[in-house]
């Protein structure tokens, strides 16, 4: 099991009249590869694991998001991590797959309020617009990988690389208010 090295306390990073940054809690976290018929896997962790692209889906403290053709990132409880990879185990003579612990890589970054889209255009390289709430889409924020949740019309979700945390950190802070001062 990979311990959880997160690198930053939860809490508030900036609070604005445009937006808020809250750097959260870890979840489990856990990168799925597998092919061809899923069922036997599903089964086994209780969760349909949708098929389209940025498509997410969540069953028995499971949230899945679909990164690529045969890739997907599950989100769970911390203490449920092991459980998870178990269930995977158990499955992998039915169906061989990668299904390894990546709990402690990432730090995630909760943006959300009436200019959360505005704050994101300002490093995220493709429009958050075209993420539909519900969905999430592998991107890159300032030249780093991340993986965008959009949770609701102005609620998003960034995973980032701990390495990359305190560079694309700042960059939301000052962005926020900065926004923040135009609408003074």
């Amino acid at each position: 099991m990979t311990a959880h090295a997160n690198i930053l306390t939860p809490g508030t990073l900036a609070d604005t009249a445009a937006a808020r940054v809250t750097v959260t809690a870890a979840p489990g976290r856990l990168s799925l590869r597998a092919r061809g018929d899923l069922s036997a896997l599903e089964t086994a962790l209780g969760v349909t694991l949708p098929a389209k692209i940025g498509s997410r889906a969540q069953a028995n403290g499971i949230e899945a998001l679909c990164l690529g053709p045969d890739e997907w990132v599950l989100l769970t409880a911390p203490e449920n991590v092991a459980a998870v990879e178990a269930a995977g185990a158990a499955a992998y003579e039915a169906h061989p797959h990668s299904l390894v612990d990546i709990s402690g890589r990432e730090t995630t970054v909760a943006i959300d309020g009436p200019r959360a889209v505005d704050l994101l255009t300002l490093g995220l390289a493709r429009d958050p617009e075209t993420v539909a709430a519900g969905e999430g889409r592998r991107t890159f924020f300032d030249g780093q990988t991340v993986i965008l949740w959009r949770d609701a019309e102005s609620k998003f979700r960034i995973d980032m690389w701990h390495s990359f945390a305190p560079h694309l950190l700042g960059l939301l802070e000052t962005g926020c208010r900065e926004l923040a001062a135009e609408t003074l």
